[in-house]
């Protein structure tokens, strides 16, 4: 089993996408880790604000294989199939980690090279996992989060209920 860590957003009708994903992936993963939800700016595009978290999950699937899988859940919940990287989305999945893999696997980059860019992902990462290192990076979630520069994103922490649980 793989302990991977998966970035989950939504701009379109947030609160419903976020909650049909987070459905979707305990169908398929069972008991899942699960960081605070955020609402940060679009990212590279003009459009609605995203709800952003971050969920670690074990799975004996191949990263190749997780990728089809997440896309597929992706494409159940109206991505269209010629969404463009920077584009409004009712649900979008990455895989941010998947152990300590590192390079180009099946066609994912691993990690993930938003997790240095973008608060909406380091954030969540620091959260779930602060002593955790960055498999390249080689310095904590925590630290890299203490040392970002979060005046260059706007991240706020929000309510969200799932399953009659606040997250």
């Amino acid at each position: 089993m793989a302990r991977v860590y998966l970035g989950v957003g939504s701009n379109i009708e947030r609160e419903r996408y976020m909650v049909a994903g987070l459905d979707a992936l305990e169908g398929l993963f069972g008991e899942m880790k699960l960081s605070s939800v955020y609402d940060s700016a679009a990212i590279g595009f003009q459009g609605q604000p995203f709800l952003n978290m971050v969920v670690g999950v074990d799975t004996p699937l191949g990263v190749g294989e997780l990728a089809q899988t997440l896309r597929h859940i992706e494409f159940e919940y109206g991505r269209p199939a010629n969404a463009t990287r920077f584009s409004a989305r009712q649900l979008d999945i990455d895989i941010l980690l998947y152990d300590d893999l590192v390079g180009v696997v099946e066609d994912v980059e691993l990690p993930r090279g938003e997790i240095l860019e973008n608060a909406f992902v380091l954030c969540p990462l620091a959260e779930l996992l602060p002593n955790d290192l960055h498999p390249v990076a080689g310095r904590s979630y925590d630290e890299l989060w203490r040392a970002y520069d979060k005046s260059s994103q706007t991240l706020s922490r929000v309510n969200f209920q799932w399953r009659g649980r606040g997250i």
